[in-house]
């Protein structure tokens, strides 16, 4: 028996598949009915699929088995290759938490109290504002508010 598939492999894996196949990200939430942010962060190895999600995804996209057994690995998130990416559009949300982290931090002990935004219980929209200087990207993190315990 081989081993399971690195999930960066199936990650580029799946890319491939899904420009030959003309398909969409929202297609492939939609066909597996999860948010669009959750299923490109998983089909980018940051979440585990369900078997029934990884099976789903693999027969739309055509994937080979070593691929969907590797959607369904747990990862390890949110690690970066290099410190800072260099990514253009990733480093711009690296610049604006190096700018505003500590405005926002702020605002929400102000607002909550001690505690923080989980990324656990989590919901990411990306939506576009049409503005005279140029369309506006707006990106909407909702995280539950956790509170700090101390007992």
């Amino acid at each position: 028996m081989s081993p399971i598939m690195d999930k960066d492999e199936a990650t580029k894996y799946v890319v491939s598949q899904r420009i030959r196949k003309g398909v969409t990200w929202r297609s492939i939430a939609e066909k597996i009915d999860r948010p669009l942010a959750w299923t490109i962060a998983a089909l980018y190895g940051q979440h585990p699929m369900s078997a029934d999600d990884a099976v789903t995804v693999g027969e739309y996209l055509e994937l080979d088995a070593a691929v969907v057994e590797a959607l369904q690995v747990q990862p390890f998130r949110g690690t970066f290759d290099d410190p800072v990416p260099s990514d253009p559009t990733i480093y711009r949300f690296y610049e604006a938490i190096n700018v505003y982290g500590s405005a926002i931090k702020e605002m929400i002990h102000e607002e909550f109290g001690d505690g923080i935004m989980s990324a656990i219980n989590f919901n990411l929209t990306i939506d576009r504002r049409p503005d005279p200087d140029g369309d506006r990207v707006v990106v909407t993190f909702d995280g539950k508010f956790l509170d700090y315990k101390f007992s």
